[in-house]
């Protein structure tokens, strides 16, 4: 790229500050070839791309390209589309998530999902934490387990005298910090978001992002983004969706932000479309 269209996105990668490119890239992720369909409109092609563990892997693309149909994948989420059908091989720890003898259930339980717009239950916050955890018939001690998750979501400071009050009655940034606590209250290794601060205002949103860069000490990180500036601050790796759903660089996020192989991508990166 040239200088003038570097300056149009800043690379403050967070490995550079916490020491995640000093880690190396354990595979937790892999898809081989993988196709997605609904009906006959195919969503995703051939796509391969290895996702490394305890790392914050970008997704990015145009509107279309198959970013949530990807992430969706990993936890199965698509199965409730009755016309959906995956095609090729997505593995979890060396493992098809999609074999018949996979649970969905189970699988989601170590790969959490958070999505576009805070979702909290109309329950206290406390009990939305806590929701799970009583699904799966968690019998350990419920209000250490609570307060554990609140904390790493960055929200026990400014709850933990309100347990009984509703989530919903939480600003949209911390009603999104709720439902992450849900997310990895019950130990999941793998997080998935999906535009996780697309709805809220510049400052929860960074708020989030920080967030994010904490969580990735702890749990493997995948989350889609429209926002390539904020791919660029928290990411280690970002993967680049265009059209047709095809899976087109993947590599170190200063790599595909600096000096990417794929003209298109640079082209995206720029403006020049999408």
């Amino acid at each position: 790229m040239s200088t003038s269209e570097e300056s149009l996105i800043t690379t403050e990668v967070s490995s550079e500050r916490t020491g995640r490119s000093d880690r190396p890239d354990a595979t937790v992720l892999a898809a081989r070839d993988l196709d997605v369909y609904y009906g006959d409109d195919r969503a995703l092609a051939s796509v391969d791309v290895e996702i490394p563990e305890h790392k914050v892997t970008a997704i990015i693309g145009p509107s279309g390209c198959g970013k949530s149909t990807f992430l969706r994948c990993i936890n199965r989420m698509n199965d409730q589309i009755a016309v959906c059908r995956v095609d090729g091989d997505l593995s979890f720890h060396g493992k098809n998530v999609y074999d018949d003898d996979v649970d969905p259930v189970a699988l989601r339980r170590r790969v959490g999902m958070v999505f576009q717009k805070p979702n909290p239950f109309p329950k206290s916050i406390y009990d939305n934490v806590a929701y799970g955890l009583r699904i799966q018939g968690f019998d350990g001690d419920m209000d250490a387990r609570v307060e554990e998750a609140l904390r790493g979501a960055a929200l026990w400071g400014e709850v933990k005298d309100q347990l009984d009050s509703s989530g919903l009655d939480l600003s949209g940034g911390q009603q999104q910090r709720l439902c992450i606590a849900r997310a990895i209250a019950p130990d999941p290794e793998v997080i998935l978001m999906d535009e996780p601060t697309s709805a809220l205002d510049p400052v929860a949103a960074s708020k989030i992002e920080d967030l994010i860069d904490e969580l990735a000490e702890q749990y493997t990180v995948v989350i889609v983004t429209h926002n390539m500036q904020q791919a660029a601050r928290i990411s280690d790796k970002t993967a680049v969706f265009l059209t047709g759903g095809k899976l087109v660089e993947f590599d170190d996020t200063a790599k595909v932000f600096e000096n990417p192989d794929e003209p298109r991508v640079e082209e995206y990166i720029t403006g020049k479309f999408g």
